[in-house]
């Protein structure tokens, strides 16, 4: 028996008319992750294989679960289509398996193969039972379930399920801008935006000397795991600090927070315009700081058109900071060096800011003029999936 890896779909499988593209688009992503392995990889619209040396197994595995757009993938036995070899084949499956109550699951790709479905599985299963001593089946509730799948050349055998990521794969929808800082949400909200298949580059704000180097730091290190499920991030450091000394002398500290947030998205915006996003997405949940409650939200995103997307708008902290653990994301969110969205927070910000009071701080100073002068002096560094280093870039 050829052991092989079956991808199942999910999600993917239900876009009718735009079906192909998006398995065209996982099948080129898995292939590229597996590109130095020795395997071979086909698709069809049900179903994607990997045939593979054993011993690559595991890092083939480890590969699968960074891709998104994976609903579930097995470990199957792969066997010619006739009855004698299913029957030999699954017998010899199941003996390697220990079990109690067994269930058989037959599907045929194939309408031509002789013997229906529900039948073929009562075949299986009285083999199993004359054979394997002290079983018997339990369809509802068995402590192994046997599928069998039957195709016109192949049928493949297996015995196990292993959940992916989901979603779709990243690049079948367009690019957005990630406002990364260094804290626990705004990877998790990444690493969603991309779970939908959306392009991500990031987007951090620094404040040196208020923040160090070792913020910047973090948030490379966070690109870095983001970046895995992709094959490259470009982070665009922004410097800020002029800008938010600007906001402190010249505001009200109660609307300082409002107003930083407010010449951020009007960077965020030229950002887009100059990258070619379509969007931005931020860590924001909604109540969980001053700047993030509904009247927050509307003031502040009155400066720009682009649509604004939250993955967490609705997670509590507790959901965000499983994610980030699963992500990998938490012990480096958690490290002790501040951005700059939390160096200046005041003691009693705004929660309900008003924008003709937010409009006339603003009047007070030229922010534009600063702006253009952040805006030729950002900095982009590469960040790619395989490099143990990161590659700096002016783009």
């Amino acid at each position: 028996m050829e052991k092989v890896i079956l991808i199942k779909y999910g999600e993917l499988s239900t876009k009718k008319g735009n079906r192909n593209f998006f398995i065209k688009t996982l099948c080129s992503e898995v292939e590229r992750k597996l590109a130095l392995e020795n395997c071979t990889i086909t698709h069809d619209f049900s179903r994607m294989c990997i045939t593979f040396d054993e011993d690559q197994l595991s890092d083939i595995l480890k590969k699968l679960n960074t891709i998104f757009g994976i609903h579930a993938y097995h470990i199957a036995y792969k066997v010619s289509s006739d009855l004698e070899t299913i029957k030999e084949k699954v017998l010899e499956v199941m003996k390697q398996e220990s079990f109690h109550t067994f269930k058989i699951e037959t599907s045929r790709r194939d309408k031509n193969f002789p013997i229906p479905s529900m039948e073929l599985s009562r075949l299986l299963g009285s083999i199993i039972l004359k054979a394997i001593p002290n079983v018997q089946v339990d369809v509802h509730h068995p402590d192994v379930l046997c599928q069998v799948e039957i195709h016109e050349k192949d049928t493949y055998i297996y015995t196990n399920a292993y959940p992916g990521l989901g979603g779709y794969p990243v690049g079948t929808q367009p690019k957005a801008l990630l406002m990364l800082s260094g804290g626990i949400d705004s990877p998790v909200a990444g690493y969603l935006a991309m779970k939908r298949g959306i392009k991500i580059e990031a987007v951090y704000f620094e404040a040196i000397p208020h923040t160090s180097l070792e913020a910047r730091n973090k948030v490379i290190e966070l690109s870095r795991r983001l970046a895995q499920y992709t094959n490259k991030i470009n982070l665009h450091i922004v410097p800020f600090t002029e800008l938010q000394e600007a906001i402190y002398q010249h505001g009200d500290p109660a609307y300082c927070i409002t107003i930083m947030r407010r010449m951020m998205y009007r960077i965020m915006e030229r950002l887009c315009q100059k990258y070619h996003a379509e969007a931005i997405v931020n860590g924001e949940s909604i109540g969980q700081v001053a700047s993030q409650t509904l009247v927050s939200m509307h003031v502040i995103n009155e400066v720009t058109n682009y649509p604004v997307i939250r993955p967490l708008a609705c997670f509590d902290k507790l959901e965000i900071m499983d994610i980030a653990r699963k992500i990998d994301t938490y012990d480096i969110s958690i490290l002790p060096y501040e951005d700059c969205c939390t160096i200046f927070v005041p003691k009693h910000p705004v929660i309900h800011p008003e924008l003709a009071v937010a409009k006339e701080i603003e009047a007070t100073f030229d922010y534009e003029t600063m702006i253009d002068t952040i805006m030729k002096n950002i900095q982009t560094i590469v960040i790619r999936e395989e490099d143990s280093q990161v590659e700096k870039d002016l783009l």
